[in-house]
Formats: C-alpha cells, sequence, structure tokens
C-alpha cells in the first residue's frame, strides 16, 4: 500500500468588493502613496463593509465556491479547521458558526490562533489527520476582518492589513503528491512587538482599555521587521536543505505576503528568481490568515501535478515556519 499524504485537492477566494487606496489612506493619517508602497508594496487592500458581517461571511463565499469547483456537498466535509485572529465572537469558535452557515452537518471543527502564520498551522494540523486515516476531507480556512481590530490613525498599521479569506480542501493522496514536509517554530518572547493587548483574559475589556485603544493591532515595526527577513528566510531555506532541493527545484514560493521586502529576502535566500514567487501584496494588503491561500487560488491555473511549491509565513507572537508541497492536481 503507498504512502498516504495529505494532498490540496481544490483552492478558492474572496476577497470584498470594497477598495481602500493608499490615496484614501493620505486623507486619514500623515502618509503618502509613494511612502506606503516604497516601504511594503502595497498599493490598495480590500474592506469588509456592512452591518453585521465578520469574518465567517468572507468565509461562505470561498467555502461555497470551493465545495461547487470539487463537486460536492457540505455534509461531505469531515473536519473545518478555521485559521483566524478575527474570529466572530471570543466563542463559539468561528469554525462551527461557518459550518451551520454552509451545512456542514457532519462537520466537526475549531479555531487555529497563530497570527499570519495560522494557515501553514492549518494545514499541518490537518495533514494529520488525512495521514492518519481519521478524515478523508478537510477545509482548512484562512481569513480575517483585519478592519475590525485596526486603528485607522495609526499609520503604523493602518497602510499595511486589508481584509480577505481563502479556503483550501485536503485529502488523501497516494500518488505521492501533497504536503510532504513542514518545519515550524514559535517564540512567545516576541510578543510584546506584536500584538492587540486587551480583550483576553490578561487585560479584559473595558472603559480604559477602550479608551486606551487596547483593542486594536500594536506593532513596534522595525523589531518584527527584523525578526521576520530573518526567520521566514532561514525556515524557507531550512525546509529546503532538509528535503534536499535546490532553487531549479522549486516551481513556487508561496510566501505570506506581509511586506514586499520581507519577501524578496525570503526569495533571494532560496535562490529563487521573482518569476517564481507568488505576490499579491499591491492589491490586497496583509490579510494575515488569508494571503497564502488567496495566492494559491488566483495562482491556481499556472500549477502544475507534481509541483514544488513552499509556503512560508512568519507572525506575530513569533510565529513562523514553512511547508513543502507536491502540487497534486
Amino acid at each position: 500500500m503507498n504512502k498516504i499524504h495529505a494532498a490540496i485537492t481544490a483552492v478558492q477566494g474572496y476577497v470584498p468588493e470594497y477598495v481602500l487606496s493608499n490615496r484614501e489612506l493620505e486623507s486619514l493619517v500623515e502618509t503618502t502613496d509613494e511612502w506606503i508602497i516604497s516601504r511594503t508594496g502595497i498599493k490598495e487592500r480590500r474592506i469588509l463593509k456592512g452591518e453585521g458581517l465578520a469574518t465567517s461571511d468572507m468565509a461562505v463565499h470561498a467555502v461555497n465556491g470551493l465545495l461547487k469547483k470539487r463537486g460536492i456537498s457540505a455534509e461531505e466535509i469531515d473536519l473545518i479547521i478555521f485559521c483566524t485572529v478575527t474570529p466572530d465572537m471570543p466563542f463559539p469558535a468561528t469554525a462551527n458558526i461557518l459550518a451551520d452557515k454552509i451545512g456542514a452537518k457532519n462537520a466537526w471543527g475549531f479555531d487555529l490562533q497563530a497570527a499570519c502564520s495560522g494557515f501553514i498551522y492549518g494545514l499541518t494540523t490537518a495533514s494529520q489527520f488525512i495521514e492518519s486515516g481519521k478524515h478523508k476531507k478537510i477545509l482548512v480556512v484562512g481569513g480575517d476582518k483585519m478592519s475590525s481590530i485596526i486603528d485607522y490613525t495609526d499609520r503604523t498599521t493602518c497602510i499595511i492589513f486589508g481584509d480577505g479569506c481563502g479556503a483550501v480542501l485536503v485529502e488523501p493522496n497516494e500518488e505521492g503528491n501533497g504536503i510532504m514536509d513542514s518545519i515550524l517554530k514559535s517564540d512567545g518572547s516576541g510578543r510584546q512587538f506584536l500584538n492587540q493587548k486587551a480583550g483576553g483574559s490578561l487585560r479584559p475589556a473595558s472603559h480604559e482599555t477602550v479608551e486606551n485603544k487596547e483593542h486594536f493591532v500594536f506593532q513596534e515595526g522595525k523589531t518584527v521587521f527584523k525578526f521576520a527577513v530573518t526567520n521566514m528566510a532561514d525556515v524557507a531555506a531550512e525546509i529546503m536543505e532538509k528535503n534536499e532541493l535546490t532553487a531549479e527545484d522549486i516551481a513556487w514560493l508561496v510566501p505570506h505576503q506581509a511586506n514586499k521586502r520581507i519577501i524578496d529576502a525570503t526569495a533571494s535566500r532560496m535562490g529563487l528568481g521573482s518569476e517564481k514567487v507568488m505576490i499579491n501584496i499591491e492589491r490586497y494588503g496583509n490579510t494575515t490568515n488569508g494571503t497564502i491561500p488567496l495566492c494559491l487560488w488566483e495562482w491556481e491555473s499556472k500549477l502544475k501535478k507534481g509541483d514544488n511549491i513552499v509556503l512560508a509565513a512568519f507572525g506575530g507572537g513569533f510565529t513562523w515556519g514553512a511547508v513543502y508541497i507536491k502540487w497534486a492536481y
């Protein structure tokens, strides 16, 4: 019997219609289009507008499109892993809310929170359930409504983040394709440099926390950049070395879309030219858990069966890692 790998068999994404351009941000904070592009590579980002709309609503669009594409019903899904830092509510899990909205009556699920590395953590977690033979069809969803926790008077963060969601279906594969390896890391000492101070058990919501804007994203940009540019590049190179892959062997790098300079540094460390790097940060900004699946969705038509792909991410906490995939279709 051939070894079972966990393979991505379908991918779909969704971004809201509203476009928040750099020009519009110029009217909100002291910044310029040129400054934003030169430091981040971002030209615009999408924002989820509308009363009562949450992260799960973007996921509904992505998942329904995925199910239609794959030709299966929601009732065939065994498990939903929802990777997000902006759940609809602290509880119940957004995975359970999504299951109800799409009619996944036979699925159990949970939310996974690893900041911007969440999607690759979730994908690796899903692979364990597939390889064990426990489950056959798992949805891994990565999505965030970052606009719900961004202070649009803080120019260090409001220029970076956008809203969006992507989803993949993970199924067993016996052809030698799928998730081949992963390296995941974390360092909690980095929590002081990128966080949301209030809203948890440490600092529950109060008049004070709201007045101090502690429910918004806080980022110490220079420190985060230094850690990210080193660790994301290192772990991408490490997974190549571990699996004896050369730059020629790699078809695509799918990097977390945090900053164009971090992406360039990772590609350079791997020895890859820009023609092998998926980049859409200029249109969507940093959608946190949504960036990697959104890239896979947009580049799906260019992916070939057997392609060697490396996913790499870095997130607050700190969390980081890389996943090596042989594309399955």
